[in-house]
This record gives C-alpha cells, structure tokens and sequence, in this order.
C-alpha cells in the first residue's frame, strides 16, 4: 500500500492548538502519516540567513521566524502522544543535531529529510546514528550530490528511500519531474516516492500511477491562511479526495486484469452485443449487400454482427420484413 504523508511544516503558525486541530483534521482524510518540521533556531540558523518567501511582518529575521515555531520537548511528546491517539505516525523533519536529540526523545519510527539537507553530512551522520530509516526529499539534488548522499547511507548501512521532489513553491507543470520516478528507481534500486508542491490533486495520483510508493504533500486548512507553504498545499477536502484515489489505485494495482477471458461478461455480451438484421423490406432472391444490413440487440437472434462479411452476395430464400434478424437459415445454400 502507499504510504502518504501529510505535511504541517509550518501551517500550525507557532500556535501548540493549532498543530493539534491539524492532528485531527488529518487523521480524519485517511493519511497514513502527518509530518512537521522540528525547527530549534539557535542550533540551526543565524541573523544572516534570508528568508525564501518574505511573507511575515511580524518576524524580523528568518531566525526570528524559526524561534516562533519552536516547541519543547514536552510540546512535540503531547503532539506525538495525540498522533498515537487517532492512529496517525508522527513524523518531523530535524534541522538540526540538535532536533534529531530532541525527536529521539520524542520517539520517531524515521526520519524524514528535507531537501536543503541531503548533502548536509553533519546531519546525516547524527540520523544514522539512530539507526532509523531515512526518507530523502530529492528536490534541490543533481543525480551526483545524491550518489554521495546515497554512498554515504550505504556505508552507514542505513535504510533509505528516496522522493522526487522540486524544489518550487508551487511547482508548476513543467517542473513536475514525474519522468524522475522511474530513472530513480532503476538508479537507486529502492523505494521510491513523490513530495509534492503543486497544489493540484492530479500530481500525486499520476507519481501513483507511475510507481510512487510514498506520497508526501503539504495540507492546510485554507488556501487563504497564513505562511510560507500555502500557495504549495492542498485543502483537508482535497486531501481526503486524494488518499480515497490513491486507496483505490493500490486495490486496482493489486488486482490486474487478464483479458484473454471473457467468461465473466458473457451475460452482458448477451445483452450488449448485436445480431445481423435488414433496415429494409427484402424479397427472396435478393442478394446480400452492406447496405442492406443493421444490427440490433441482443446478440443470439441473427447472425453474429462480426461475421456480416460471410453473407455479403448471399441470395436469400425467403421474404423477410424491414428490421428482421438474418439467420443462417434465410440464406440460400450454395
């Protein structure tokens, strides 16, 4: 089955409530999995670092901002213990030594690596440590930075996968990169997934279709509300549209269809399929041609609507009225 992953990342705004109405609102689409972002701000940023999107008025610096999204320890363990409560797997993103600490005393099954950190070996090197399978966002990676990382978690021996992901907020249709899904997994031979930042419900569904075996997105309330992923998010509503999709695309992958036999519709063939008939009033004597022929359900009471070309210049042997079937038996045998 898919795995899907709700992202919060900074939706929640700071505000512990808010991250809570998220944990339930997700847990009511279906998802597998709901994932934020453990951001500890003195570990992981500076006064210098520039902000991507400036969207706030109130955070004067990136840090700023990062420091308003932080929660404790206790916070995230409230956060975790809700997540058990209705059945969704708490997942965080670290940025930090400082967050892996802090998210193994949370308790996480695995880690979930952003973008901007696949070559970020400081990092990587605290998550193997946990010996806890990493998932790798690939959105700002050329193959070669990933055959390092890649290099680098083998020699760890950690268990990775790896998505497909672009790095744009939101991504347009162009930068999709669904191509991605089948080199990476020829390349990497392993599990491969999609994050993604379209917005669009259609994108998870066709990286499904195409081999995705994790679907990670962002999911907001309101496409109105405040913060830097909004633009990049789809709505609960969506997002429960989307898992209903994905579930039944696992269902129709796992039962393919065989069509060298038709025994199950040989009742609706009956029904659906036609039997040869004339759209005229017909003397006997008179010598089939094609433009003398209609077909008209159900199939059984005329000669098969396939096999018209048997009778073409046929003489028949009788009078037949407009809109008759055409039997073997109304032709002359010659």
């Amino acid at each position: 089955m898919t795995f899907i992953i709700a992202e919060i990342a900074q939706a929640h705004n700071g505000s512990l409530g808010m991250a809570h109405a998220y944990v339930d609102a997700v847990a009511k689409t279906g998802c597998d999995a709901i994932k934020f972002q453990t951001h500890i701000a003195e570990a992981e940023s500076s006064i210098h670092e520039p902000f991507r999107v400036q969207f706030s008025t109130q955070d004067s610096t990136r840090m700023a901002y990062w420091k308003r999204m932080e929660f404790s320890l206790d916070q995230w363990k409230e956060i975790k213990a809700h997540c058990d409560d209705v059945g969704l797997e708490f997942m965080s993103s670290p940025f930090s030594n400082a967050a892996v600490d802090l998210l193994e005393e949370v308790g996480v099954k695995r880690y979930k690596v952003g973008s901007g950190e696949v070559s970020n070996f400081v990092l990587l090197e605290r998550i193997a440590q946990t010996k806890k399978p990493i998932i790798i966002s690939s959105g700002m990676s050329s193959l070669s930075e990933l055959d390092a990382t890649i290099d680098f978690l083998k020699k760890r021996k950690v268990q990775y996968s790896i998505l497909q992901c672009t790095t744009a907020y939101p991504t347009i249709p162009e930068q999709y990169g669904l191509n991605m899904i089948s080199e990476l997994k020829h390349r990497y031979e392993t599990t491969i997934g999609f994050s993604d930042h379209s917005s669009e419900v259609a994108t998870c569904i066709a990286a499904r279709t195409l081999g995705a075996e994790i679907l990670e997105f962002h999911t907001v309330f309101d496409k109105e509300m405040f913060g830097p992923d909004v633009t990049s998010s789809l709505t609960m509503k969506q997002t429960k549209e989307l898992v209903q999709s994905i579930r039944n695309l696992d269902i129709a992958f796992q039962h393919p269809v065989k069509k060298d036999n038709t025994e199950n519709f040989d009742h609706l063939k009956a029904i659906f399929e036609k039997s040869l008939a004339i759209n005229k009033d017909l003397k006997k004597g008179h010598i089939i041609n094609f433009s003398d022929l209609e077909t008209k359900k159900p199939k059984g009471y005329g000669i098969s609507a396939n096999q018209y070309e048997t009778i073409l210049g046929k003489r028949l042997n009788k009078d037949l009225d407009k809109w008759s079937f055409l039997n073997e038996n109304d032709i002359t045998k010659e």
